[in-house]
C-alpha cells in the first residue's frame, strides 16, 4: 500500500465514524495526515516527494492500531503520538497536560509586533500544563528567562521533560503554584491560559475531551470565568513596569469583560484562528510604582 492509498482510506474511516477535530487541526484529512506522517517519523515539509512511498507491513499495521484507537476510543492523534507541535516547535504530549493548540503560538511566531515595544526579559507561563506556551517563548528570545507555572504536579513532570528536550534546563525553571500563591517574581511579560469551560460546556464536548485532564479544563461556576477573575484579581503587583499579560478566556471572553467592565481588555485577532485572547498592559491594570 502506497502512503497516499493509506491517507484516504484512514481519512474515509475517520470520516465515517464522526470523530472530532478540535486539537491543532480543523478537518479529518489534516488530523489524519498529522496521526500517519507523526507515527511513521515522516518529515511534513516532504509531504508532496513521499506521496508514493510504499508503506511496509510493519507500518501497515501500526497504523492500523492508532487509527483503531482514534475511532474507537476517541484518544485524540496528540496523545496517540505523544507529541504536538506547538509554534513550529516539537513537544512531548500525554493526558497529564492539555493538548497544546493556542492562539497565542501565532503572537510567538510575530514576536508580540506592535504589542511589546523590546524584548521580554522575564517571562511567566501561567497555568503552563506541558509548558509549550513558555517554552516556545524561550527559544523565540534567547536572551530571556521563563518561569513555568501549574496547581498540577503532573503537568509540570511534563513540562520538565519538554524543557530537557528542547535543552532549555539553564533557562527555563518550573513551580508548582495555585495561580500567583507560591511566586515571589515580577515578569515583563505573562501569558495565561487558565481553565475556562463552564460546567454546561463541558458536557456537552464531544469524547476527545475526556481524554484530557479535566482539572485544565473547568474554569468555575456558571460561566468558567471563576479562576481567570482570580488570576486579574491577583496580577497586580507581578508585572514589571511596562509590563504586558496575555490571558486565553476562549469562549468566556464576554463574561469575563463583564465581571471586569472597567479593565481596557485589548481582544486579539488571528489570521490563522482562534478568539478569547486579550492584552492589558501594566499601567491598565491600574498599578502605581
Amino acid at each position: 500500500m502506497f502512503l497516499t492509498d493509506c491517507i484516504e482510506q484512514i481519512a474515509g474511516r475517520f470520516t465515517a465514524a464522526g470523530i472530532h477535530c478540535g486539537h491543532g487541526v480543523d478537518n479529518i484529512y489534516d488530523e489524519t495526515v498529522y496521526l500517519v506522517f507523526g507515527a511513521l517519523e515522516l518529515d511534513f515539509q516532504r509531504s508532496i516527494a513521499q506521496q508514493n512511498r510504499e508503506l511496509a507491513p510493519n507500518e501497515i499495521a501500526r497504523l492500523e492500531r492508532l487509527a483503531l484507537a482514534r475511532v474507537e476510543q476517541r484518544i485524540p492523534a496528540a496523545y496517540l503520538l505523544e507529541r504536538a507541535w506547538f509554534a513550529g516547535y516539537e513537544f512531548y504530549c500525554d493526558p497529564r497536560a492539555l493538548i497544546p493548540r493556542s492562539p497565542m503560538a501565532e503572537l510567538i511566531g510575530n514576536r508580540f509586533e506592535t504589542l511589546m515595544d523590546s524584548e521580554p526579559g522575564t517571562v511567566l507561563d501561567l497555568c503552563c500544563g506541558g509548558g509549550c506556551i513558555g517554552i516556545a517563548c524561550a527559544l523565540a528570545f534567547p536572551g530571556c528567562r521563563v518561569e513555568l507555572a501549574d496547581i498540577s504536579a503532573e503537568a509540570l513532570a511534563l513540562a520538565r521533560k519538554n524543557i530537557a528536550l528542547h535543552k532549555l534546563e539553564s533557562r527555563v525553571a518550573t513551580r508548582q503554584s495555585d495561580l500567583f500563591a507560591d511566586l515571589d517574581g515580577r515578569y515583563d511579560l505573562i501569558l495565561a491560559n487558565p481553565p475556562y469551560v463552564s460546567q454546561t460546556e463541558i458536557e456537552q464536548l464531544p469524547p476527545e475531551y475526556r481524554h484530557e485532564p479535566r482539572l485544565g479544563l473547568h474554569g468555575g461556576g456558571v460561566h468558567g470565568t471563576n479562576i481567570a477573575a482570580r488570576l486579574l484579581s491577583e496580577v497586580t503587583g507581578r508585572l514589571n513596569p511596562n509590563g504586558l499579560l496575555i490571558l486565553e478566556t476562549g469562549h468566556s471572553a464576554k463574561a469575563l469583560q463583564a465581571r471586569f467592565p472597567t479593565t481596557p481588555f485589548l481582544w486579539l485577532d488571528f489570521e490563522n484562528g482562534g478568539q478569547g485572547v486579550c492584552a492589558v498592559s501594566t499601567e491598565q491594570l491600574g498599578k502605581s510604582y
